[in-house]
C-alpha cells in the first residue's frame, strides 16, 4: 500500500481556509433558508385560502361585481386579477416542487 505524500503546511493551510470559507457561507445560506421556511409556515393556511377563493363562485361574484363597477374604486383588488393569483399560487407549487427536488437531492433520494 503506497504512503500517502506529506502536504505542504501552505497546502494544508489553503486547505483549511477554504472549508472554513464554504463553512460560512453553507452556515449562512441554511440560516437564511430556514428563516424563509418560518415565513413560508405561516403563509401556508393563507395560500390554502386563496387556492379555495380562486376560481370558487364566491370568487367569480367579485370579479364579477369589479367588472361591473360594483367594488368602491379605491379597494385593492390585485386578488381579482385572474393573472396576479394564477402566478402566485403556480410559483407556490413550482417552489414547492423545488424544496421537494433539493431536498431529496440533499438527502441522496
Amino acid at each position: 500500500m503506497k504512503k500517502e505524500e506529506r502536504i505542504t503546511q501552505t497546502e494544508q493551510e489553503e486547505r483549511i481556509a477554504q472549508m472554513e470559507l464554504l463553512m460560512e457561507r453553507a452556515s449562512e445560506a441554511v440560516m437564511q433558508l430556514s428563516a424563509a421556511l418560518d415565513i413560508m409556515e405561516e403563509a401556508q393556511p393563507g395560500i390554502a385560502a386563496l387556492d379555495d377563493y380562486y376560481g370558487s363562485q364566491t370568487w367569480r361574484q367579485d370579479f364579477d361585481d369589479d367588472a361591473s363597477g360594483l367594488l368602491p374604486a379605491n379597494l385593492k383588488r390585485g386578488v381579482l386579477s385572474e393573472d396576479g393569483i394564477w402566478n402566485l399560487l403556480s410559483d407556490y407549487r413550482e417552489l414547492m416542487g423545488r424544496l421537494q427536488q433539493t431536498a431529496a437531492e440533499a438527502l441522496g433520494k
